[in-house]
């Protein structure tokens, strides 16, 4: 067989999953071989994408490629359709290294390790299949099969409220699904041909009403998974109550399912819709950095200020969507996988925190840093780059952001100088959460509640191992960003400059109102129009 034409990336999804009803045939006592076997299987699902992409994708091109599309259940349209573009790469490779590193975090687990490595090994199957879906059934699927392990992972393996934080967590994203499936059928059924294909999809010429409404039922979806406030009430006590393996693919992968969704259907599927919707993206994203930030002080537990901190980071994703410029979109895929990267290292050293300390209680820590100097620098680089050091990738995701919306020549000066202002805002109280944080838990007196053992062990091999993987692709991306954008550039651009050719056409048919105050674009002269259309071409 051709390797070119080998089914790379329906054996990439298939691996873990075929693995993981293996595991319950597999001789072990006491969980040693089965988790050596997750790994196992986690790391040599990573190298397969690794070669697959090093090997035969087109950095150039923003096609879609490794194409593959198998009829599955024609009776109701259901086909396998998976393909990757500049999108779906970089998060794809995301998943793996997040994922890996995250079975190999949970070294330790002891507790039904069976199912443990299980449910990690079928979540990783299902996450990266709603990265590479081009079917909306297809997808649809994935999304919801991904919503099971986690819930199990966070009820089984979590914190003292563990039942009350899953059935949360369950209850906010299978009611935000309901919203995808609505809005995908009013897509797929609308016209005169039917169809699930998502290419196919946004081909389509929608009635205005059926594509705001579709646009409004997708992001209050994909908004809760994000997530967007006031959607976002289930992340804290996810994060509080998960394990710190949990902790880093919640916030490592799931929330960029939100944002990828929101690319993939909303902005490029939904161009028309986007230009109605962009000013509020942009308000919600100031609302997520400024309020996510705020609360992110209040907390004095270690877990659910970083959780909030997750939150209000994200709101950049929003206002470079709503940026309509390639570097605002650029700059929002770089946030995803920065804040991937960095939210991953920062929930697992709380874990190595948490098993020296016995608690995530910032009042009651304090002077760590004193018997655990390794974890503490390690904890403390990781911090840097969540407050966006300049050499860290979380500086260059959030300055590309900034450019973006400063730069943008279709919302008024002062909606974009409020947008700055505002979120520079929420800039400045991160670095006074996060050394507060430092402060708190390695500086100053130890506390008397906090009892640790007469010897306290720094970190281990195997945590340092997980976190250098995390950290040195941060200082890479920070110092040459290059590494991370040239893998979606091409798509990006073309995203945005589609999105630029339709903005102008469709404000200028809107009525005298706020948007008109909002946005430049109805003003906009014909030979600016058709500057932007030769632009697309």
């Amino acid at each position: 067989m051709n390797l070119i034409q080998f089914p790379w990336l329906t054996a990439i999804i298939a691996l873990p999953l075929v693995a993981a009803l293996a595991i319950p045939i597999i001789p072990d006592k006491e969980g040693k071989t089965v988790r050596w076997y997750g790994l196992g299987v986690a790391f040599a699902d990573f190298a397969l994408m690794i070669a697959a992409f090093w090997h035969y994708y087109d950095f150039q091109n923003s096609t879609y490629q490794f194409v593959e599309k198998y009829a599955w259940v024609p009776q109701i349209g259901l086909n396998w359709s998976v393909a990757v573009d500049g999108l779906s790469m970089p998060l794809l490779l995301l998943t793996g290294l997040i994922n890996t590193l995250a079975i190999f975090a949970a070294w330790k687990v002891t507790n039904k390790p069976r199912l443990f490595y299980g449910l990690m090994l079928v979540m990783y199957s299902a996450q990266l299949g709603v990265f590479v879906a081009q079917d909306l059934l297809l997808f649809f699927l994935m999304w919801e099969i991904e919503l099971v392990p986690v819930y199990l992972l966070i009820s089984i393996w979590g914190g003292p409220k563990r039942r009350y934080a899953a059935t949360k967590f369950i209850l906010y994203t299978a009611a935000a699904s309901i919203f995808i499936l609505l809005s995908g059928f009013a897509l797929a059924f609308s016209g005169d041909t039917v169809t699930f294909d998502i290419a196919a999809l946004g081909m389509k010429q929608y009635p205005k009403a059926i594509e705001l409404l579709a646009y409004a039922g997708f992001l209050i979806a994909f908004g809760v998974k994000l997530p967007i406030f006031p959607l976002h009430t289930w992340l804290p006590d996810a994060h509080g109550e998960a394990s710190a393996p949990g902790s880093m693919i919640l916030a490592g992968v799931l929330l960029k399912m939100g944002g990828y969704a929101l690319i993939r259907f909303n902005m490029e599927m939904l161009p028309d819709a986007h230009v109605y919707f962009a000013p509020v993206l942009a308000v919600l994203g100031v609302v997520n950095i400024v309020y996510g930030a705020c609360c992110a002080f209040a907390q004095t537990n270690l877990k659910r200020r970083l959780a909030y901190s997750s939150i209000a980071h994200m709101g950049f994703v929003l206002i470079g969507l709503a940026s309509y410029t390639e570097i605002g979109v650029s700059g929002a895929m770089l946030q995803m996988v920065s804040h991937g990267l960095i939210a991953a290292s920062l929930f697992f050293l709380t874990g190595v925190t948490y098993e020296r300390t016995h608690t995530l209680l910032m009042d009651k820590m304090g002077g760590i840093g004193k018997v655990m100097p390794k974890t503490f620098a390690l904890y403390t680089a990781g911090a840097m780059a969540s407050l966006a050091l300049p050499g860290m990738s979380g500086f260059v995701g959030e300055l590309m952001v900034f450019i973006g919306i400063a730069t943008s020549d279709v919302y008024s000066s002062s909606f974009k100088v409020v947008v700055v202002l505002l979120s520079a805002v929420g800039v400045i109280l991160t670095p006074i959460y996060l050394l507060s944080l430092l402060r708190q838990v390695f500086y100053g007196k130890q506390s008397e509640e906090l009892h640790l053992d007469a010897f306290v062990p720094d970190v281990k091999p195997r945590e340092l191992f997980i976190t250098a993987s995390l950290l040195l692709p941060i200082i890479g991306i920070g110092l040459y960003p290059k590494l991370i954008t040239q893998t979606y550039d091409v798509k990006t651009v073309e995203i945005a400059t589609h999105a630029r050719q339709v903005l102008p056409v469709v404000a200028r048919q809107q009525p005298s109102s706020l948007y008109s105050q909002i946005f430049t674009a109805p003003t906009l002269a014909n030979a600016q129009v058709e500057s932007l259309v030769n632009i697309s071409k």
